[in-house]
């Protein structure tokens, strides 16, 4: 007896187009360098959301509200444009600044050289201006990669407050009556706000798994270390790149790993070890976590992410990479709501 599986209603014209156009919008953002742009209004207009929400019963209805969410907005602006500099400063003040860095690498290259082995011997440069110029070197091969051709640090910022500026007004806009609309920006309104409700259940479910990461890190590195007389250099700071590279799915894990390693390495091979099976451990325990808290949200594996985490990185960079997530939660969502996959 053969399964007569019914047709499926065809999308209207409309949405189609909408698809389309959402599409050639998320490729633009990727090839243009306004990834930052996007996601940034994109959290200043969850963040705006979540605060108006929380005060509901406070704030008046009418032009009064609408003018509460632009305070709202402005003060989410400015504890985020604070944020980011505090951690600017703090990375400068634990690090000594650039050159400092480096100097502290190349001595965390020099103590490990000799517990590397032979065949990694050739890549590890032999002295600070060799760091420098490997640096330089990779940052010239990966700049398109990157999206900063040409893009100084003030552009960049430029971009992100841009980004934070137009969320504060569409978080507005979104308090105020609509006025009557056609087929077209009636779809184009439904998809902007499912890839809204992707970055929201991404970002948001990842803060919540880079933030236990980062707590077990944090007992491990300036707790249990030290108990036994090992204090890694740049231990602070390693904390606070496990939360940054957290913010990404799947690969967050294997940076903040690798660094810590690397760095755990200059102080014995047997530390280094320890760290590692520490540090393996925790993220295969965070692994199911991370599937029951992210997968859930989006109805995606851990697998499906990586490999589109892969894909995208391969074709757009590291912009990709950072958007892939949210990228690809749309679409799927488009996808199960019309009953494709």
């Amino acid at each position: 007896m053969s399964i007569v599986i019914p047709a499926l209603p065809k999308p209207p014209t409309a949405r189609i187009a909408a698809w389309v156009l959402m599409l050639l919008g998320m490729w633009l953002t990727l090839k243009l360098g306004l990834v930052v742009t996007l996601l940034s209004g994109l959290l200043v207009f969850h963040l705006t959301h979540l605060l108006a929400s929380t005060v509901e019963g406070k704030l008046p209805p009418g032009r009064a509200r609408a003018y509460s969410v632009i305070v709202l907005s402005a003060l989410i602006i400015g504890a985020l444009t604070l944020a980011a500099i505090g951690i600017a400063s703090f990375f400068r003040n634990e690090t000594g600044g650039p050159d400092a860095l480096l100097m502290r690498l190349m001595d965390i290259l020099n103590t490990s050289r000799h517990q590397v082995p032979d065949l990694l011997q050739p890549y590890i440069p032999e002295d600070l201006q060799a760091l420098r110029t490997a640096m330089n070197d990779w940052a010239a091969t990966h700049r398109q990669q990157l999206g900063i051709a040409g893009t100084s640090a003030v552009q960049i910022s430029v971009r992100i407050l841009i980004g934070m500026v137009l969320g504060a007004m569409i978080a507005l806009y979104d308090e105020l009556p609509l006025p009557k609309m056609g087929p077209l920006a009636q779809e184009l309104i439904g998809r902007t706000s499912r890839l809204a409700t992707a970055f929201r259940q991404v970002v948001f479910a990842q803060v919540k798994i880079s933030l236990l990461n980062t707590l077990f890190t944090a007992i491990f590195l300036l707790g249990v270390l030290p108990l036994f007389g090992v204090h890694l250099p740049l231990a602070k700071t390693l904390v606070l790149i496990t939360f940054l590279a957290g913010l990404l799915p799947v690969v967050g894990n294997i940076i903040s790993n690798t660094v810590i390693t690397i760095v755990a390495l200059s102080v014995s091979f047997y530390v280094a070890v320890v760290a590692l099976l520490y540090l393996v451990v925790i993220h295969k325990l965070e692994y199911f976590l991370n599937a029951r808290i992210v997968g859930g949200e989006i109805q995606a594996r851990a697998w499906e992410l990586l490999l589109a985490m892969l894909v995208m990185e391969a074709a757009f960079g590291l912009p990709g990479l950072v958007a892939a997530p949210v990228f690809y939660a749309y679409i799927k969502r488009e996808l199960l709501d019309q009953r494709w996959i």
